[in-house]
């Protein structure tokens, strides 16, 4: 029997031209930090491995060949990643000050817990949920 024990990381693309602007995002923005960043000639393309808390979280990748979103956000697959935060709406007002493209707090009506989608430069949908 297979016995997960934990995610070991979450894979996010972006296209050669927003890389750096990915890579300061998830690290200046959402505080994730560097553990290593290799850049794969045979490729033509960066692996950014980054942690939140000491633990190992997001690999960045960067791909010349990269295509973008069948329909947004409702194509096949990973619809979007939620991170969850104590102070959401600290966590928001953050966002804003920081020019990232923020939507409307909402409220889950199976938790009663609140929530917002906002979005990183590759217009990856993001979420902040409130534990």
């Amino acid at each position: 029997m297979l016995k997960i024990e934990c995610i070991h990381h979450v894979a996010v693309l972006t296209s050669p031209e927003l890389y750096l602007e990915s890579k300061l995002f998830y690290t200046d923005i959402l505080g994730f930090t560097i553990v290593l960043e290799t850049f794969r000639e045979s490729r033509n393309s960066y692996k950014l491995d980054l942690a939140l808390n000491g633990r190992y979280q997001i690999e960045l990748f960067s791909f010349p060949d990269h295509v973008e979103r069948a329909s947004f956000p409702e194509s096949k697959g990973l619809r979007h990643l939620a991170f969850g935060v104590k102070e959401l709406e600290t966590g928001r007002n953050w966002l804003i000050q920081n020019n990232v493209r923020v939507e409307e707090l909402r409220t889950d009506n199976l938790t009663g817990k609140q929530f917002v989608f906002f979005y990183d430069p590759n217009g990856q949908p993001l979420e902040i949920y409130q534990l």
